[in-house]
């Protein structure tokens, strides 16, 4: 396998604990350099978060925002391909145009929509063992979200549910993002094939644990944080995200030959 194909980590000391603080300054500054696309795909984003949860809402199915919400905010990796071809192309000095945002060419098509399978995979797993732990201490018996709120924050089954379904789902966060969380930007950017692009995620994540995980944690805080403003503070924070993600991946991997 060529070197060209295997992505080359640089060396771990050449990674410090706050690189990830460098990683969200550098994506603050392509958003500013491309502030129209940028925060115009926040937007689409946050548009598509309030779809979905007017759905839900609008069928009865409130208590289920949460777990919507959550697999929304897991699928963002794979929908931000759009900001790191932003990046890309601000790197090279190319053209921006709304057609080759919105249409990314990627340069490992069918190795991302494996990748993307997976995610998928893990979120429809995600969902059934929610629904299952809510059918086990809800006893089976539906309540909208405001009752559903009062019951998990004071009552012992609520607890017990809030407790194991935090330890299970951040167990599977955990695995999207060691997946994903340099395998889609390299997917997009060179050619390779996803068993190695995710293989090369996840060795990042062992070999690289401090800054990994710090930015695991300010993904995830960002993340509550943008979906607390009732998903307004999105439209800023997901490009950001989307932006520092491809100078993470540019920051670990070694360029190609």
């Amino acid at each position: 396998m060529t070197q060209s194909n295997a992505a080359i980590l640089k060396p771990v000391s050449s990674l410090t604990a706050d690189a990830p603080w460098g990683w969200l300054a550098a994506g603050w500054r392509d958003m500013q350099r491309a502030p129209v696309l940028s925060f115009g795909y926040g937007v689409a984003f946050v548009a598509i978060g309030l779809a979905i949860t007017g759905g839900l809402w609008m069928a009865g199915l409130s208590s289920l925002i949460p777990v919507a919400i959550a697999s929304f905010a897991l699928a963002g990796p794979l929908m931000a391909v759009g900001l790191y071809e932003i990046s890309r192309r601000l790197d090279a000095g190319a053209p921006l145009a709304l057609r080759d945002i919105v249409f990314v060419k990627t340069k490992s098509p069918a190795g991302l929509a494996l990748v993307g399978f997976f995610i998928m995979f893990a979120l429809l797993f995600w969902a059934r063992v929610a629904m299952l732990l809510y059918a086990l201490f809800v006893s089976g018996a539906y309540m909208p979200l405001s009752d559903f709120t009062a019951f998990a924050l004071t009552t012992p089954a609520g607890l017990s549910l809030l407790a194991v379904g935090t330890v299970i789902g951040g167990a599977i966060a955990l695995a999207i993002f060691s997946v994903s969380a340099l395998s889609i930007p390299m997917l997009m950017d060179r050619q390779t094939d996803a068993f190695t692009a995710i293989a090369t995620s996840i060795r990042a994540v062992k070999e690289k644990p401090g800054p990994m995980l710090l930015w695991a944690w300010i993904i995830a805080v960002l993340i509550a944080a943008g979906f607390a403003t009732l998903f307004v503070g999105l439209a800023v924070v997901f490009p950001l995200i989307g932006h520092a993600t491809w100078r993470a991946y540019k920051d670990i991997i070694e360029p190609t030959a």
